[in-house]
Order: C-alpha cells, then sequence, then structure tokens
C-alpha cells in the first residue's frame, strides 16, 4: 500500500485495486482479442498482476537489467513469484518465517558437513571415473550440460559482479537490501550486509560498514553462472539434457544449474528434505 500510495496517492485497498483492475483491462482485453488463456511473456504477466504504471516503474527497467533482455522476450513464470499485498506492509516475502541462520550461511553449512570428507579445489570432470564409483548415488548440482559435454549446445546462464566498498559511516542505506529498479543504474542492488543480523546496539559501535554492489552481466567460460535464461530457446535445450538425466539411474540431478531452474532459497531447502525422505 505504500507503494500504491506513492505511485497514485490512494489511501485504501479499495482505491488501489481499482486502480490496478482500470488498468489490467487493456491486456485482458488483448488476449481475448488473440484468444489467449494465459500470458505469452513477462511483459503481459506483470500487467495482468500490477498494470501498466508499476511494470514501468519499477519491474521492466530492473527485470530488463537483470537479464539482459526486453521483458517481452522473457517466460512469463519468472514473474509470477512477484507478491501483490493491499497492506501497509514493505516486506517483500510472504514466508510466516524470514531470515539468516545466525552467524551466517557458513556456520549452518559447516555444522551439516561436520564429520563428512570435503574436498574443495576438486574438479568433478577431472576425476570423473572416481567420483562416480565411490558411491551408490550422486547428487550432481553443477550445469547439466557441462554433464553430458554439451552434446547438444551449451545452454545461457546470466551472472553477478560484485563489487564490495567498505564506507566511512555505523549506517549507510538504514536496510540490509535496497533494489534500484530503473534501466540506467548500473547495478540492480546495493547490500549492507550489517544489518542481516543487526540484533542489538553493539553492530552499530563499528563506525564502518561493508556494502555490495551487484552488477548483473552475461555469463561467460571465466565467471560463475548463477541464473539460468528459461526463454524457449534454452528451454528447448534444457528439456533434451533432461531426457539423458532421467535415463541416469544413479545420479540426482538438483539445484538451479543441474536442474536450470531459478529457485529461492527456501524451497530448494525443502526440495532437499523431500529428496532424501
Amino acid at each position: 500500500m505504500n507503494t500504491f500510495y506513492q505511485m497514485w496517492k490512494v489511501k485504501t485497498p479499495e482505491q488501489a485495486k481499482a486502480k490496478i483492475d482500470e488498468q489490467r483491462e487493456y491486456i485482458r482485453q488483448l488476449m481475448q482479442e488473440k484468444a489467449l488463456t494465459c500470458a505469452p511473456n513477462l511483459e503481459w504477466q506483470a500487467k495482468l498482476l500490477v498494470g501498466e504504471d508499476i511494470f514501468e516503474k519499477l519491474i521492466k527497467g530492473y527485470t530488463e537489467k537483470q537479464w539482459g533482455r526486453e521483458c517481452k522476450d522473457l517466460p512469463a513464470f519468472i514473474i509470477k513469484r512477484l507478491p501483490v499485498r493491499f497492506v501497509f506492509d514493505n516486506n517483500y516475502f510472504n514466508d510466516t518465517y524470514q531470515g539468516i541462520p545466525i552467524g551466517g550461511y557458513n556456520r549452518l553449512i559447516n555444522a551439516l558437513l561436520s564429520g563428512a570428507e570435503v574436498r574443495v579445489n576438486t574438479n568433478f570432470f577431472e576425476c570423473r571415473e572416481y567420483f562416480s564409483n565411490i558411491a551408490e548415488k550422486i547428487m550432481f548440482t553443477g550445469k547439466i550440460d557441462e554433464y553430458f559435454d554439451y552434446r547438444f549446445g551449451k545452454l545461457e546462464y546470466r551472472s553477478v559482479r560484485f563489487e564490495t566498498e567498505i564506507k566511512d559511516t555505523a549506517n549507510y542505506q538504514g536496510n540490509a537490501v535496497v533494489n534500484y529498479t530503473d534501466r540506467t543504474t548500473p547495478y540492480t542492488r546495493i547490500i549492507e550486509h550489517k544489518h542481516f543480523e543487526s540484533f542489538g546496539n553493539e553492530v552499530w559501535e563499528n563506525p564502518k560498514t561493508v556494502i555490495s554492489k551487484e552488477y548483473p552481466e552475461e555469463w561467460n567460460e571465466n565467471i560463475e553462472p548463477y541464473y539460468p535464461i528459461n526463454d524457449k530457446k534454452n528451454s528447448d535445450l534444457y528439456n533434451k539434457y533432461k531426457e539423458l538425466a532421467d535415463k541416469e539411474d544413479n545420479v540426482i540431478f538438483a539445484g538451479r544449474l543441474a536442474e536450470y531452474k531459478y529457485y529461492d532459497m527456501a524451497p530448494i531447502v525443502e526440495k532437499v528434505l523431500n529428496e532424501f525422505e
């Protein structure tokens, strides 16, 4: 509701819904004319969710900056996870419980791996025969196209470059994450790390703070792949690899790269728990 008030000066949920419904009508009529039962791309889906104004102001620039492609060339499902609430609550997620492990994810992962043999800086493909024969089941979380030696060609990904700075202030932006939704700002967000664990006044006693700016960029072989690009071309290519993966009885393909699918943190944790159950 804070967003809707700033955009249109509406003060009640009914007024905000009426404004959005008014702007949705154009896309609805267009879909009827074309006999479409669902939105054909991200742009149409976003306008069905929140109308023209919110799409242009908050979604279009950020999305095209993030993916390096126009909204009309991206699949509709990417934007379906966008929550729309008519309450004065700036929280992004709808989850009942939100947060990160105390001490960060490194502390959590270290505890999960306690007692297990862990090897880092080890290339699975350089020792493939060895790793493929030391267990009855393998969970592979790398790139599925690489696993099959790029038999059908290479999938495309987006990556992220981080620029980290130390600032001479105890509190740089007042929040853990601030997104920059315009197209011209080269980064998508700024993260101020101390806000993730600012449980007491002691954190503000440090007169400095650390921030990271996230710059989206196209992936290449020399950087880390972050996001699968689920447009039609890449989805069709992935499905070919998926057919091969389904025939690998002793391998579980899991995660963003192995399933070529975007996951939030909570759903991937749930998936792993269900997989091992």
